[in-house]
């Protein structure tokens, strides 16, 4: 998929600047990490257990995650951001992996975390990526998906990265994740008199949850 090598090939080559330039981003964005927060609450309130944060970049929002009790791990695309968040974040741990084909065991997570990362996933192939991550929560467990809402269809270049990114309402979101076999349970918007808004979804695999005993 020629997408995807783009998306890797123009992170690895901005991952120090971008790392750099995210290190304070949640301290900086409170709402954004008000999201954070709620989700690891939410992981919590069903006992825990391992958490993917799904294109994680260089970690930053993995090691909030850790510092929240979570039990997170990272996953990225990018080989270059994986080195930075292993370098920065030596407590955690992180893999190289694309989100099209987790390598993560069938209902083996409490929660997945997508940041900002499905931003650059193009819609044929969105589909294929949330059904990935009802695949790898457990019953019960918690997905919280944050992007760029805008209007549709066609992706625009970031200039920041030099990759596609699209921008999508949050009920066409909500739908593909209802698709998926997910409940959706709330919609924050944020920053809606930006030129570009974001939005989070929280959403759940639905069944009994069992507690993490691992």
């Amino acid at each position: 998929m020629t997408w995807l090598n783009d998306t890797r090939d123009s992170y690895d080559n901005i991952a120090t600047s971008y790392a750099d330039e995210t290190r304070d981003l949640l301290d900086r964005l409170p709402h954004v990490r008000a999201g954070v927060v709620l989700f690891a609450e939410l992981v919590g309130a069903i006992g825990g257990g391992p958490v993917a944060d799904v294109g994680c970049g260089p970690g930053h929002t993995t090691a909030l995650l850790r510092e929240l009790g979570a039990d997170a791990f990272g996953i990225d695309l990018s080989p270059a951001m994986v080195e930075i968040a292993r370098r920065e974040h030596p407590g955690a741990r992180f893999e190289v992996g694309s989100m099209t084909d987790l390598q993560v065991g069938d209902g083996s997570l409490a929660g997945v975390l997508s940041w900002w990362s499905l931003i650059h996933i193009p819609d044929e192939a969105v589909p294929g990526v949330v059904g990935q991550f009802h695949r790898v929560l457990r019953p019960g467990g918690v997905l919280a998906i944050g992007f760029h809402v805008g209007a549709e269809p066609g992706p625009d270049d970031d200039p920041s990265t030099g990759s596609d990114v699209h921008y999508r309402a949050p009920s066409r979101v909500a739908d593909w994740l209802r698709e998926a076999g997910f409940t959706v349970e709330a919609q924050h918007l944020l920053r809606p008199d930006d030129p570009i808004p974001g939005a989070i979804l929280f959403a759940r695999r639905p069944g009994t949850p069992t507690p993490d005993h691992g």
